[in-house]
């Protein structure tokens, strides 16, 4: 073990540690422990170099954005450490259900009746029932992905129906507005269709979303440090442009 890993697995312990204090701290505000709240830590864009330090200070349940991205780093990490859990916190194409299916133990996106059909295809022909979330576009924003809130009791009845297990609902607040509201009406959704488990928060607002119920937080920066900008192509002209996308 070389000096720079013992330095990255000492920094890595000292950010895990201070975001499971700060978490046992609002749980215990709810009359909970920081043991009740699944920490998830959202891996997307750093590389296996990046994860190690965290895996080696202890941290074993792990989120992605993209299936693709996904299956370039994680099988060989899980071959290593089989005790990790997957969770895919990134919209899904229904094209990449049955790819979703192999790869991750929870999915967070299940949003809208097409990705609901391809999801349950997918786990009939894999002979598995993979927990899923129904994400609900909590702030009505056209650019969001997430079920519209009208539509949520529809498709948790078409879920339970196609005998998809639901773990509870998740949420991505507007960005640049105070998150407690929409935690409240997501965590008072939840109750009403009897589902137990609440996927919201992250790096800057996690706290606040234990405070209101919040089982699961994915929670990236606050692990990781800022995340390298990844670069994709932008569909316009044709021309190949690209753009600089800076993940959060």
């Amino acid at each position: 073990m070389t000096t720079d890993h013992i330095e990255a697995v000492q920094q890595a312990a000292l950010r895990l540690s201070a975001v499971r204090d700060a978490a046992d701290k609002a749980a215990r505000l709810t009359n909970r422990t920081g043991d009740a709240i699944t920490l998830i830590a959202v891996s997307k864009t750093h590389g296996a170099d990046a994860i190690r330090p965290l895996i080696a200070a202890g941290q074993r349940v792990f989120g992605e954005n993209r299936v693709q991205e996904s299956q370039e780093k994680w099988p060989a990490l899980r071959e290593e450490y089989p005790d990790i859990a997957l969770h895919l916190v990134g919209q899904l194409q229904s094209n990449k259900a049955a790819e979703a299916i192999a790869l991750f133990d929870v999915i967070h996106g299940l949003d809208r009746p097409s990705l609901l059909t391809a999801l349950a295809k997918a786990m009939d022909a894999a002979g598995t029932r993979t927990p899923c979330y129904i994400q609900v576009n909590i702030g009505a924003e056209e650019q969001k992905g997430g079920c519209a809130i009208a539509d949520v009791p529809a498709l948790i009845a078409s879920a339970r129906d196609a005998d998809i297990p639901l773990l509870g609902l998740m949420c991505v607040p507007p960005a640049d507005v105070e998150p407690a509201p929409y935690f409240a009406l997501l965590a008072k959704m939840a109750r009403e269709e009897g589902l137990a488990r609440l996927s919201m928060g992250m790096s800057g607002d996690y706290e606040t979303a234990i405070m209101l119920g919040a089982t699961d937080i994915r929670v990236g920066t606050a692990l990781f440090g800022d995340r390298p900008v990844v670069q994709r192509p932008v569909p316009t002209s044709g021309r190949g442009m690209v753009r600089n996308s800076l993940a959060r």
